[in-house]
């Protein structure tokens, strides 16, 4: 009579032969290794291994099927360790070598299976290959998103950076911008310039482009954009920093700012203080006022 193969032989592998798996997986990682970088201690590395372990032995009494819901907690516990491996700096590479470095281990399980027939461990083995491999795309999903998420974050940090809103005097603003404008960082100036007429109750907001490199009819957009929406929350511009090759360019080009510009910051703040009617006056002449008598 011929024996019928086991259901699922790789749960059996996984409940007789955990310890065993354990130290020969972290002993390949260690090889490979992951703890050279410093970035994770060997306690941490041995705990994700275990839990990894436990949740898969747990998982594969289910079945093989990686996308079903009894592989929900694995999938959830690879999730947390690509994110955390993200934010420490590791490589796509380590991360997910970290799942797929159990697939040896797992292989020669199955291969010194007593009672297994060479077909049932060939099977087992394909059937594995596929769940290792899925739980390992799933590792490299989450980390490339994860990545893709830091990236975002830090440019729209970057970007709140590059535009500070300065305080020059009371009721006069500065915006100093350094570099390229574009839809994005036009949609942050904006909210950072009006935000800060509201705190500021500023009447006038002085726009420097002085650390712009070009200004095309793009630009151009974008500024009246930012001067518009200044003026609607009762704030007048006056842009400065238009050097001779921008002044050059925008007259070839036909852009007509319509807005009050000057050539310096230091001239748009002089027009800024009269305006608020301030004036800047030198030290030893304003006591000289002073001290003579009336009359």
């Amino acid at each position: 009579m011929i024996a019928r193969p086991q259901a699922n032989p790789l749960a059996t592998i996984l409940a007789e032969r955990s310890a065993a798996l354990l130290s020969d997986w972290t002993e390949r990682l260690r090889a490979s290794g992951a703890l050279a970088s410093g970035r994770i201690r060997e306690a941490e590395l041995q705990t994700q291994c275990r839990t990894v372990l436990d949740l898969l032995t747990t998982a594969v009494a289910a079945g093989l099927d990686a996308a079903s819901p009894a592989y929900g907690p694995l999938r959830d516990m690879l999730t947390d360790i690509s994110r955390s491996r993200a934010a420490q700096g590791f490589t796509p590479t380590e991360t997910v070598s970290f799942v797929f470095s159990l697939k040896p281990p797992l292989f020669e399980a199955i291969g010194t299976a007593k009672g297994m027939d060479p077909a049932a461990a060939t099977r087992t083995i394909c059937d594995l290959t596929l769940m290792i491999d899925a739980l390992g795309l799933h590792t490299m999903e989450v980390f490339q998103k994860s990545r893709e998420e830091t990236i975002i974050r830090q440019q729209r940090e970057i970007a709140e950076l590059s535009t500070p809103v300065v305080k020059l005097w009371d009721g006069v603003l500065a915006l100093p911008l350094i570099g390229t404008l574009d839809s994005q960082r036009t949609q942050v100036v904006m909210e950072n310039l009006l935000e800060s007429i509201v705190a500021q109750t500023a009447e006038i907001a002085i726009i420097d482009i002085t650390g712009v490199p070009t200004v095309d009819t793009l630009t151009a957009q974008h500024l009246l954009k930012t001067v518009s929406a200044a003026r609607l929350m009762g704030a007048d511009c006056i842009i400065s920093g238009i050097r001779p090759q921008i002044a050059q360019t925008m007259v070839h080009l036909g852009v007509e700012l319509n807005v009050v510009s000057k050539a310096t910051l230091a001239d748009a703040f002089a027009l800024a203080l009269r305006r608020i009617g301030r004036t800047v006056a030198p030290l030893k002449a304003a006591v000289r006022d002073r001290e003579q008598p009336a009359g």
